[in-house]
């Protein structure tokens, strides 16, 4: 029987008095946490919700935030994360969607609730996370855990629903992914034996606790008996302070993250000894960013995860060993790693049918982790879950050691010139030019050749570059064809998702308004 809850049972009978989670100066031990969540959840229970509820969080990173996580499967409900960047419009999307009928709120986005509701939003309670006066209307969170005696655990499990995950929406409208407790388990325990997780461990949450990458940390550090160390969200001086006045020992961090954490100048002087592990995923590296934090962090190992959340996330890992540039062990890099513990990998055609190694098709997964489907949508769930493989919508292909190269999402494929372009390749490209701090390349409208490689690109803080040199060092790792055409220079930030992805879509999006169709 695979629970999410049993690692909160177990941490409790054999580390009690170790401490699971620090929250600025709020420590609480694994017995304290065990006590807390199942208060939680008979508080829960005492405002009459049902079996397999829908119970969302509203929340930046806390240690509330972790306990919520085992608290509503605890009294038998299902967790809804929202995206915390998203608008009310499309929260409240997400609310009516899965039906939620409790939220949870911090401080940060208790002042969201008036407009969620104006949207047609009906809760039957708002649940206060923070640590000011709790806003009328609102039930306190520390309540709960004050005015309840502990309940028994539900024990939900196995193929029971254990939470809807709304996807970024990085390429279409948001669907809500239904992961079971096996579906969540499958992941956090591949994550564990990956990463090699102990109890001595202390993991700092700084990537947003919404999104599932944050998530299989949150489930495989419990697993795990390891510390959680957390900061509301991240930023690169706080993330520095975090690792150095907690003797962090594992960060998860999207590329973003760690692109702008090694530029920042708090890192000079900081004591970042204790950082043994950073992990890293949900959108492509550049591969001139990743050696310069592996530079940057002598002593830590890098490993590379590559999912979604139709995975609960994970598909494959890149491993600590394989972070090189030269050895025997050189040249995979640029991969994404092997395919985790329990998955299977396929790179199909559009028949479904595997290719063999080199060729490029869609990345297709099959595992515990494979999702039950998309909440209320059967025809996008038949479309993306076939025979049980999930299919990703990612093109790449696979060498004969098993490793996955991703060039680019299917929808981001540029067609020149009657050659396809993937733009992940011109991007890892392009970021060799010494002045080039972020690019993002995408197909624009051409009349001459049906569509052309564009790049927005924003340069490093008082670094000059011509589009024409630019161009002309790209030319020197990818073929003519492949180089950009044009190139936009922008001071302003890319549109970024919750979770820390660059929104290429919102970026495309200008060149091809007024068009009938997005491709030529």
């Amino acid at each position: 029987m695979y629970y999410l809850t049993q690692s909160i049972h177990r941490n409790a009978q054999i580390r009690g008095s170790q401490i699971a989670t620090e929250n600025g100066d709020r420590k609480h031990t694994w017995t304290q946490v065990k006590d807390r969540v199942s208060r939680v959840a008979a508080g829960l229970l005492s405002l009459s919700i049902k079996e397999g509820d829908r119970i969302a969080i509203l929340a930046l990173n806390s240690d509330r935030y972790l306990e919520y996580y085992f608290a509503i499967p605890w009294a038998g409900a299902c967790v809804v994360p929202l995206n915390i960047r998203w608008s009310p419009v499309e929260n409240a999307y997400s609310l009516k969607d899965a039906g939620a009928t409790i939220l949870f709120v911090d401080d940060a986005f208790a002042k969201m609730v008036p407009a969620l509701k104006e949207q047609g939003v009906e809760l039957k309670h708002i649940i206060y996370l923070g640590d000011a006066e709790t806003p009328e209307g609102m039930i306190n969170y520390e309540s709960l855990i004050v005015n309840n005696e502990p309940v028994e655990d539900a024990y939900r499990s196995n193929d029971d629903l254990a939470g809807i995950f709304y996807t970024g929406g990085t390429t279409g409208f948001p669907k809500g992914v239904m992961l079971t407790h096996s579906n969540l388990w499958s992941s956090a325990i591949a994550l564990v034996v990956a990463l090699e997780l102990k109890e001595t461990n202390r993991i700092l949450h700084a990537a947003p606790m919404f999104h599932l990458a944050d998530g299989a940390m949150t489930q495989g550090g419990v697993l795990a008996g390891s510390t959680h160390v957390f900061i509301p969200m991240f930023t690169p001086a706080g993330t520095v302070q975090a690792i150095q006045n907690h003797q962090v020992s594992h960060a998860l961090l999207v590329p973003v993250m760690i692109q702008m954490t090694i530029n920042d100048s708090s890192i000079k002087e900081a004591d970042l000894s204790s950082l043994e592990y950073i992990l890293y995923g949900a959108s492509p590296i550049a591969e001139a960013v990743l050696i310069q934090a592996m530079e940057t962090f002598p002593k830590a190992k890098f490993g590379q995860g590559y999912g979604q959340t139709e995975l609960a996330p994970l598909a494959t890992m890149l491993s600590p060993e394989y972070h090189v540039v030269d050895g025997p062990k050189a040249g995979k890099l640029k991969s994404a790693g092997q395919a985790i513990t329990c998955v299977e990998i396929k790179i199909a055609d559009e028949q479904g049918k595997p290719l063999p190694s080199g060729e490029i098709g869609e990345i297709a997964v099959k595992g515990p982790n494979a999702m039950v489907g998309y909440w209320n949508k059967p025809e996008e769930t038949a479309q993306s879950l076939r025979n049980g493989w999930v299919h990703t919508g990612d093109a790449g292909y696979m060498d004969e050691d098993g490793f996955v190269f991703l060039v680019d999402r299917v929808k981001d494929m540029i067609v020149s010139g009657g050659e396809n372009v993937y733009s992940a390749e011109v991007e890892n490209a392009v970021m060799n030019h010494p002045a080039v701090d972020q690019v993002i390349v995408v197909g624009i409208p051409s009349d001459q050749w049906g569509e052309q490689v564009h790049a927005e690109v924003i340069l490093k803080a008082g670094q000059e570059a011509s589009a024409e040199s630019i161009i002309a060092k790209t030319k020197e790792y990818i073929a003519n064809y492949k180089c950009p055409r044009s190139i936009s220079f922008r001071t302003e930030p890319f549109p970024l998702s919750g979770a820390g992805k660059l929104l290429k879509r919102d970026v495309r999006a200008p060149y091809w308004e007024g068009k009938e169709r997005q491709i030529n």
